[in-house]
Formats: structure tokens, sequence, C-alpha cells
């Protein structure tokens, strides 16, 4: 029973250091491994998308803070942040008229300005990564654009990129996908921009009705300018903006009016 015992024991040893040895050479080896069944750890737009997608919302957040451009040329400043007007007018009693008829395509634009260095330089690090695997890479770069979408924003490239080890690959069309919802805070921001052309003002609580994940605050300044912060409720993003309409002079507001 002893010698039965003691061959047991023997053999798990040996299996134990044998599972150990496969263990150590599994991580010596793996990359090779699975370079040689197909296993790549990334593909072309997961690559690109871990590249830029910080970049991206970077620059996202900073657009969303100040009325959606990058370098605001005509601002009302409000908690040290400078916040483009969107809808503006330099008399008394008049309504504003409209500064970014086209805001959506606007913060498109100046999204793809903000990150085109870095796309180029992920672009860059892409060839070179795919190369160091033992890849023939043939990189045709194109044009790319932003565009904003329900919930999401994209990024589209028409970059031409053909892998080849034993076999070809060819990707033509890589994309890049970050989850924000800036598209449905600026379509807001334009029907409140709508109200303040019409009107000089716009009614906050409406949206707040229909819309229960939004907070919407509405800061009348002294000098007329009205600041409206739109606040996602559940990720805390938001997009603040100017506007100045139907203001009055100072010491005749509607309460003087009113007597």
């Amino acid at each position: 029973m002893k010698g039965d015992t003691r061959g047991q024991v023997s053999i798990f040893i040996i299996v134990a250091i044998a599972i150990v040895a496969v263990g150590v050479l599994l991580f010596m080896f793996y990359p090779e491994i699975g370079s040689n069944f197909g296993l790549e750890s990334k593909n072309p737009s997961e690559f690109i998308q871990d590249c830029i997608k910080d970049e991206v919302e970077s620059n996202v957040n900073r657009l969303s803070h100040q009325g959606g451009s990058l370098e605001p040329e005509h601002y009302f400043v409000y908690n040290s942040e400078k916040l483009e007007y969107l809808c503006y007018t330099n008399e008394y009693y008049k309504t504003c008229v409209v500064q970014q008829p086209m805001l959506k395509r606007h913060i498109e634009r100046e999204v793809e300005e903000a990150i085109e260095e870095t796309v180029d330089e992920c672009f860059v690090d892409l060839e070179e990564s795919f190369q160091k695997k033992g890849y023939e890479v043939n990189l045709r770069r194109g044009a790319f654009s932003v565009e904003l979408l329900p919930k999401r924003i994209a990024v589209s490239f028409d970059d031409s990129l053909t892998l080849t080890k034993e076999t070809s690959e060819k990707f033509d069309s890589i994309s890049v996908m970050v989850n924000n919802n800036l598209y449905e805070l600026v379509s807001i921001a334009n029907s409140i921009i709508s109200w303040e052309t019409s009107y000089g003002d716009a009614e906050t609580t409406t949206y707040m009705n229909y819309y229960h994940d939004l907070g919407v605050q509405k800061k009348l300044q002294s000098d007329g300018t009205t600041v409206y912060v739109l606040t996602d409720l559940n990720n805390g993003n938001k997009f603040q903006f100017a506007s100045r309409s139907v203001a009055w002079p100072p010491g005749y507001g509607v309460e003087s009016v009113l007597g």
C-alpha cells in the first residue's frame, strides 16, 4: 500500500510540473501562437478606437461647455468659461439673430479639426504595430468625418488597409463609435434658440416635463444675456450656451415696466 501511495504522489508531482511547464511556455510564446491561429488581440477599428477615444471625448467635453466652439469668438463669460452666443442682438427690445444656423455640423467640424493630428499619429502607430506582428501592411489614407448621432458620436475613415501574412485581409470601412448624447442636447439647444428668435425667451419646464432625464437651467444675467445649461441627469453630460434676446436697458426691466 505504501508503494502505491508513493507512486500516486510521484504521478501527481509529475503532472503538476507538466502543467507549470505548459503554462510557462504559453506565457512565453502566446503572441506567436495567437498570431499563427488568427487570434490577433485587436482589429484595426479597435486599435484606432482605443487610440483616439480619449481625444474625441476630451474635445467634445470642451465643446459642450463652451456652446459648441473650441475657441469662441463671440461669448459670455460664465463661471470662468467662455460660452458662445448661439443667438444674439446688441439692441434692446429686439429678438436675437441665430449665430450658428448649422450648429450640429459646426460642432462636427470642430471635432474633426481638433483630432486630425491625433488621427494621423494613430494610423502611423497602427501600421507599425501590425508590421511588428509580421504583417505586410498596405495603408492608403483617405479623408475622415465626424457625425453626431443619437446617443453616440461616429468617426468614419475612408482609408483602405490590407494586411498580408500567408493570406490577405482588406479593411475598407474603419470606424469608431464613442458613447455620448451630445446629439440630443444640441437638438434641444436648437429648439430653445428657435424660441429665443421668435419670442425672446424659452419655457424650460416644457422640456423637463417631456424629457424626464433632462435638467434645464436658465440663468438671467445683468446685461440681458441668458445662460442655458442642459444636463443629462443620467450621466452628467451637459451642453451650455448663451443667448441675448429682447434685452431691457438698465433700470427698465420687466419689473420696472409693471410698476
